[in-house]
């Protein structure tokens, strides 16, 4: 019998950092509002750095899961065309899930701040101290950011029209996160 779902691991890895991304992004847009106030700032600041940390490892560890447990087939009824887009935005989602927080650790790190988990642990600074590489890393990572939220919108989009719309199984495959046949 074929496999139509994905397994139990990668749904809660892929539910656990939904919720994570979708918290992480507006901390990381409001946090650097003019006028907002400090205390709240301060604690978007250490949220959004913290939670990078914990979604690189994250990522690392559904890649790594991915790797061994391929994702089960697209549905056959799919068009090549819809499939194309599915891989491209999957492999999009990756890269920049990969991308920003590299791209948000070099920026703290050559800024000079604290990455409080990992101060925590002793770990060392990977980069040095450059305000011109704090620059370049923040630009990439602001970019990284747009282009996650619009690639973010097209699969939310994606999966809400296969889960509302057409009812055709394809957001089944990942909902719900636990539970559920896998066969």
């Amino acid at each position: 019998m074929q496999i139509t779902r994905y397994s139990t691991t990668a749904r809660l890895l892929h539910w656990i950092m939904a919720a994570l991304i979708l918290l992480t992004i507006p901390a990381g847009f409001v946090m650097v509002q003019p006028g907002i106030d400090r205390g709240l700032q301060n604690a978007l600041f250490i949220y959004h750095k913290n939670v990078g940390v914990l979604l690189f490892v994250l990522v690392a560890l559904r890649l790594a899961w991915r790797l061994r447990n391929p994702p089960p087939p697209l549905p056959s009824h799919m068009p090549g065309w819809k499939a194309r887009i599915a891989g491209a935005t999957h492999a999009a989602l990756y890269a920049l899930l990969v991308l920003l927080p590299i791209a948000g650790y070099v920026r703290v790190r050559a800024g000079g701040f604290p990455i409080e988990s990992l101060d925590a642990l002793g770990a060392p600074s990977l980069v040095p101290r450059s305000d011109a590489l704090a620059e370049v890393a923040k630009r990439v990572h602001y970019i990284a950011a747009i282009s996650i939220a619009a690639v973010l919108a097209t699969h939310v989009g994606a999966a809400l029209h296969h889960g509302i719309v057409r009812r055709d199984g394809v957001f089944s495959r990942m909902w719900p996160p636990i539970g559920g046949r896998t066969r």
